[in-house]
Order: C-alpha cells, then structure tokens, then sequence
C-alpha cells in the first residue's frame, strides 16, 4: 500500500509518497495546479504496482481542483477535516512546520488511518452551485448589514433621531429615499414648515408612501430640535447619497443571488416538502437546503445532527461521568445560524399541531433557558428534516 500526502496551498501543492514503515517513495516535491503537472502526476500515481491512495486536508476551497481532477482520472482521493489533520500534526514534540514537513505527516496520516479512509465523496453539481451562492449571499449580507450601521451613524450626525419616525420596510426604501431627498435637517428648516409639507406629501404620493401631513408636521418638530454635528456642505451630501447607494446597489445584489437560489432548488424533490414544513418561507429554504446539501450523504440523523455541530459528546473517565455537557459547535456554523432563525421563526408564529415547536416548548416547562430550549428544537428539527428527505427519496 502506498499513501501519498498533499499538502495543498494557493496555486500549488507540496506532495510525498510513503510505504508502512516510513519507506520513502518519493521525497517531497512541489507540484503546480495545472493540467500539464497533474496529468504527469496522474501518471505517477498509475505506475506503482500496488493500491494508492491520495490523502489531503480539507482547505476550504483551494483542494477542490486538485481532488475532481484525481477522482476524474478513477484515483482514490480522501478528504480529511482541517481539525481532525491538525491534531494529528500536532502529535509531534518539535513545532516544526514547512510545507515539504506537512505534506510528510499527510502521508503518515494514510498509512496510520488506511483502513478507515473514505472517498471523497462527489456532490451533484446542484448542490455544489447552491452551496457557493449561499456563501455569495452570507458575504453580501454581512456588506449590508456595514453599509447599514454607516448610514445609521451618519443620520446620527445629519439627522438625529429620523429613523424612529421613518423606517424602511421589505417592499421599500422609505427612510433611505427621503434621507436622499433633503439629506440635512438643515434644508428641511430652510424649506419652512408649509412648504416642507407641501413637498413632503407630494413626494410621499409620487413614490407609493400614504400622504400624511402630521407625520411631516413630526419631522419638521424634530428638524426644530435636532442638534445635527455635521454641516450641510456638498462633502456631507456626497457620503450620505453614496452610503445610500451602497445600501440599495447591495440589497439588490443578494435579492438576485437569492432569486437564483430559489431557481435552483426548486429543481430539487426535497424543496416542496421542506416548503411545506412550518415557518420556512422563500428566503429560509434555499438557505437550509444549500447548507445540508444532499442528506443522503450522512448515514443517519445523528450524522447530520453532529455536522451542525448542535451534538453534544460525551465526557467520562473513572467514576466521572458528565451529565451537563455543551454543544460541541464542531461543525457548519452557517446551519446553526440558519437553524437558529427557524427556531426563532417558530417561537414568532407559534404554530399549532408542530412537533418542533412542541417539543421547544416542553423544553421550557422543563426549566430550560430560551437559547437551550431553540438548540433541542433544532436538534429536533433536524432529525424531522432528515427523516422526510430520506423518506422522500427512498420511494
């Protein structure tokens, strides 16, 4: 048997081949992410005599060229988790760490563990693209939400206190629009009391907004009292117009990538049947489909209950044996976020005859605090949500 290690980077690979024993094949060697290099490695691997195995650490994204080209050519490629790689490397007394060290250990990994490597295992295309935009979509949201807290600072500056009587809403932009519109308290006031009014209704009818003379009567008694710490000059009218830009521009960005994960999954057999489970609308269930994938790839519920990391293990020795154990958060930390808004979907709108809801309320009367509580429903919710996708399949 042969295992060899790759230890993978950005654009290139740092690569040994070892026997049981610590037989050395092939010293370490460096190796390009090209189709010229991986075709002679390719063929590297194809001429030893016995079974080989390719071992690698999961990097996130930069093993993935390296381990679909090797599986492509029939290679068996195993993908160890980043975690479980480090604390074997980490075995050793010396803290020694280079690349040509790491691809060495790699390959240890395969010789010691060679009888429970497992292939990678190839996800349909689907969720692969699903899951990419989810990422997409967690990158563009955590923009907005910058771009929100600045505008948020500089209506503290321009406008105090403004948000607390306009605010937008899904369907639209109101604050943001009217910010956009007058920008300073300044030109509020400069405008008067009547005329501010007059304008004010007729942007209001202009962009949809109800015409409501007193809420402009509100805004103008606060433009009265507001203490703005900025001046009305052009500098500060191009950061606020910008910063509303930004918003809208990054809004309209993640609205699209959603859309198209919504595209995407209803293509899927398990999207009608997650959509018909309680409180998970158009927004949630794309986003819980791309971060489970394809759920026949866990061989049972408490597989996927530990990928969301909610799972708690176990901690004995001696006489001791834990009975308060926490979740072990070793897992995909976007399920958890993703699971979590479910729970709070479900406490929201308390649905009736719901066996997740149920069960998270039992947890209360239990004596469990509301965040205990939402982790069991979840561990819940998970096990429902495996069962009804196994389920579907299996016909």
């Amino acid at each position: 048997m042969i295992s060899v290690g790759i230890d993978v980077s950005k654009g290139k690979s740092t690569v040994c081949i070892l026997k049981p024993g610590g037989e050395v094949v092939k010293p370490p060697f460096e190796m390009i992410h090209n189709a010229e290099e991986l075709d002679s490695f390719v063929s590297l691997i194809n001429s030893f005599d016995e079974e080989t195995r390719v071992v690698l650490e999961d990097t996130g994204h930069y093993h993935i060229p390296v381990a679909s080209y090797l599986s492509s050519h029939g290679i068996f490629v195993c993908c160890v988790n980043a975690l479980r790689m480090k604390k074997f490397c980490a075995q050793s007394i010396r803290r020694a760490k280079t690349d040509k060290i790491d691809a060495v250990r790699i390959a240890s990994f395969g010789i010691t563990y060679w009888s429970e490597l497992t292939r990678a295992y190839d996800a349909p295309d689907t969720y692969d693209e699903l899951r990419f935009l989810a990422r997409q979509y967690y990158q563009i949201t955590s923009i907005l939400v910058k771009a929100k807290v600045n505008l948020s600072n500089l209506l503290d500056q321009v406008m105090p206190g403004i948000s607390n009587l306009l605010q937008n809403q899904k369907d639209n932009h109101k604050l943001t629009e009217f910010v956009d519109r007058y920008i300073h308290f300044q030109t509020i006031l400069d405008m008067g009391e009547e005329k501010f009014t007059a304008d004010y209704c007729k942007w209001a009818k202009k962009k949809g907004y109800r015409c409501n003379e007193r809420k402009a009567a509100e805004i103008f008694a606060l433009a009265q009292n507001g203490i703005p710490s900025l001046s009305n000059s052009q500098s500060v009218k191009i950061a606020v117009r910008e910063a509303i830009k930004v918003i809208h521009s990054t809004e309209e960005s993640r609205n699209t990538i959603l859309a198209q994960m919504q595209k995407i999954c209803k293509t899927l057999p398990e999207y009608s049947v997650v959509r018909d489970m309680n409180c998970i609308g158009d927004v949630l269930a794309p986003r819980i489909i791309a971060e489970i994938g394809d759920v026949r790839r866990f061989k049972n519920k408490h597989s996927l209950i530990a990928y969301a990391g909610i799972d708690a293990p176990p901690y004995q020795s001696g006489a001791f044996n834990a009975s308060e154990r926490k979740i072990s958060k070793r897992g995909n930390s976007y399920l958890r976020k993703t699971g979590y808004e479910i729970m709070q979907s479900l406490i929201k709108h308390k649905p009736t005859d719901d066996s997740v809801y149920d069960f998270i309320q039992k947890k209360r009367s239990e004596g469990k605090c509301g965040k205990e509580a939402m982790i069991a429903g979840l561990n819940k919710f998970l096990r429902v949500y495996y069962g009804k996708v196994m389920e579907l399949y299996s016909e």
